[in-house]
């Protein structure tokens, strides 16, 4: 089974705690977004499972000991220096499957919890056949609640002093899709991020450094892509005197997503073929099943 694992680490403007952490990666990265204004980067590895565990734990501690959340500003919502950690089956064959995904997540909570002293709260899934509630929990959830109404699922009840918290996470592929605005305001931005929110996209409304943003994720990119968020995005801002002024890939796509659009909307959209998690795995061998 291939696995992806994206590894969102609360740190995008230090080049050399960069490097260090491209470097603790090895050979199963296969791409890294990092932006300053929202403090972030993300680390796409993937490859066999045991590898991309194996990477996702090397990463994590070298961001864990690097990293103290007490003295980080950034836009992006965070509960950790290591802030999401999320693992996504791949491949034509079973992409329904997450029972892969979810076990490489437990894997990686209870090894984040008893040897980094740092609280995990599980997404996707529950463990155990059902959480609580009978519902799902998401990412959302676990950003809403934690330390509050909801405890780790693994490790101690409070933040670690300066690593804060993880969630884990088990999923299908999405799309990490920022939207570039030209004219209007943040209070449009963000009416305009609530209108498009539905249970394929999650959005914010953000001003970056002068600079307004639709940041997107896209849950169900077969669904909705990055085509179908454009053009609500820009209509709905047209309505109100701005437009879209580029769009933003974070990380990689898979292939089936890029093929479904027009080529002639693939630098529009920001878009290309090397950017595809296919692609990327064929560059180091690795297969994609």
């Amino acid at each position: 089974m291939t696995l992806e694992c994206v590894v969102n680490v609360s740190e995008g403007r230090d080049e050399k705690l960069l490097a260090d952490f491209v470097n603790a990666s090895g050979e199963i990265l296969l791409d890294v977004h990092r932006d300053p204004d929202h403090h972030r980067a993300v680390f796409t590895l993937a490859g066999p499972a045991p590898e991309v565990e194996d990477a996702a734990r090397s990463l994590t501690r070298a961001a864990v000991g690097a990293l103290d959340l007490t003295t980080h500003a950034g836009r992006h919502p965070r509960i950790g220096v290591v802030d999401v950690v999320p693992f996504v089956p791949l491949g034509p064959e079973r992409p329904g499957d997450l029972a892969p995904a979810v076990a490489a997540r437990d894997r990686f909570a209870r090894w984040v919890a008893a040897d980094l002293d740092v609280p995990c709260f599980l997404y996707g899934p529950s463990p155990h056949g059902s959480w609580p509630d009978g519902r799902e929990r998401t990412l959302p959830d676990v950003r809403r609640r934690a330390f509050t109404t909801l405890s780790p699922d693994w490790g101690p009840r409070l933040p670690h002093p300066t690593a804060g918290g993880c969630a884990v996470g088990a999923r299908p592929v999405l799309l990490a899709y920022n939207l570039w605005v030209a004219g209007g305001s943040l209070a449009v931005v963000r009416s305009v991020a609530s209108a498009v929110r539905g249970p394929a996209v999650r959005a914010l409304g953000l001003d970056l450094s002068g600079r307004l943003q639709v940041s997107c994720n896209l849950v169900d990119p077969y669904a909705v892509g990055p085509a179908q968020i454009y053009d609500a995005v820009d209509g709905l801002l047209r309505d109100q005197g701005a437009r879209v002024d580029g769009g933003e890939l974070v990380g990689l796509t898979p292939m089936a997503v890029l093929t479904a659009i027009p080529r002639s909307r693939w630098g529009q959209l920001d878009l290309r073929p090397d950017a595809t998690i296919e692609a990327r795995l064929e560059q180091r061998g690795l297969p994609v099943d």
